[in-house]
């Protein structure tokens, strides 16, 4: 004791103070904080970050700034889960149907549900081979309004997921769905369900990922927040996983940014009832500016897809076999 005294420069007598000393007001403040924000973290399946266990705190009349969120949920080692790379090719163009022109031209914040459609596929790796998941996704509340998986990219799956949205939604005007040139979407099984319903499509230019980027932050943020920390035995337990986040928590409880923190049905919920508390010029000027930093980063050298293609000419795709 006297050495490790003598070495910090205190007194044998300050040092059992402090020890008696009980914890400051801000210092039990800081614990109860710290608690509340574990909580919240995990209710959310720990993948909240700082801003939105701020929103949830705020929303519980716990009063605290985002600063200080952030600060104690870093000394408590609470974090948002982590994005993993990895990429297989489900877009094949290489098709002898009719492309439609690109309609929605990157108007991805709608003013009213049912207007535009979003639809996509991506892969889910299981022990028994790959998943396949298709979805559509409206355009004004962010909402997966139908969905459906297979373990083939035969056209049926995105049938399939076009008649759950059809039959969910039953829009009353004509909507406009978008989506990637894909033979699974240009197809005449696909295109019949459309003019059916009077859809009207819209599909991206070549090799352009941003023309549907709605879809592909979807996919990222399934990902991050529930498949790269999975293992799927069966194809089966992948689907029920998917089921429990799209339908219980990401259509239901997931806040979102661009709809000013809310979840998609509080958000349908408050359109429908006249409210106007949903701050969406703010949520789209924030996503106009993560565009451009996205664009400058891509024209640095060395940064971006146009880095990524300097630096690998002639990339060859990955197979899902």
């Amino acid at each position: 004791m006297n050495v490790m005294c003598h070495v910090l420069q205190v007194s044998r007598s300050g040092y059992y103070a402090w020890r008696r000393r009980a914890p400051s007001v801000m210092a039990e403040r800081q614990t109860k904080l710290t608690e509340e924000i574990r909580q919240v973290h995990e209710r959310n399946r720990a993948v909240y970050g700082s801003p939105r266990v701020h929103r949830d705190l705020l929303e519980a009349n716990v009063r605290c700034s985002k600063n200080t969120v952030a600060k104690l949920m870093r000394a408590a080692g609470l974090r948002s889960k982590r994005r993993k790379r990895f990429r297989v090719r489900t877009t094949d163009s290489r098709h002898p149907h009719p492309i439609a022109p690109n309609r929605l031209n990157r108007a991805f914040c709608q003013p009213r549900p049912d207007l535009a459609w979003a639809a996509d596929i991506t892969y889910i790796r299981t022990a028994e081979g790959w998943l396949y998941l298709a979805v559509v996704i409206d355009l004004c509340s962010r909402k997966i309004v139908g969905w459906a998986t297979s373990d083939s990219l035969a056209a049926g799956l995105c049938v399939r997921a076009l008649e759950m949205a059809i039959r969910q939604r039953r829009p009353q005007q004509a909507v406009l769905h978008h989506s990637d040139r894909g033979v699974q979407y240009a197809c005449d099984d696909y295109q019949y369900m459309l003019v059916r319903h009077g859809f009207q499509s819209s599909m991206s230019r070549r090799g352009n990922c941003y023309d549907n980027s709605v879809t592909e932050s979807f996919f990222g943020t399934l990902k991050t927040e529930l498949v790269h920390h999975e293992r799927y035995a069966t194809r089966e337990a992948a689907r029920q996983s998917l089921f429990e986040y799209i339908e219980v928590f990401y259509n239901r409880q997931r806040r979102h940014s661009s709809l000013g923190y809310m979840s998609p049905l509080e958000y349908e919920q408050n359109l429908a009832s006249g409210a106007h508390a949903v701050r969406r010029n703010e949520a789209d000027t924030v996503l106009q500016e993560s565009s451009a930093h996205k664009l400058r980063d891509r024209a640095r050298p060395g940064r971006g897809l146009a880095g990524r293609q300097s630096r690998n000419p002639n990339p060859t795709p990955k197979s899902p076999n």
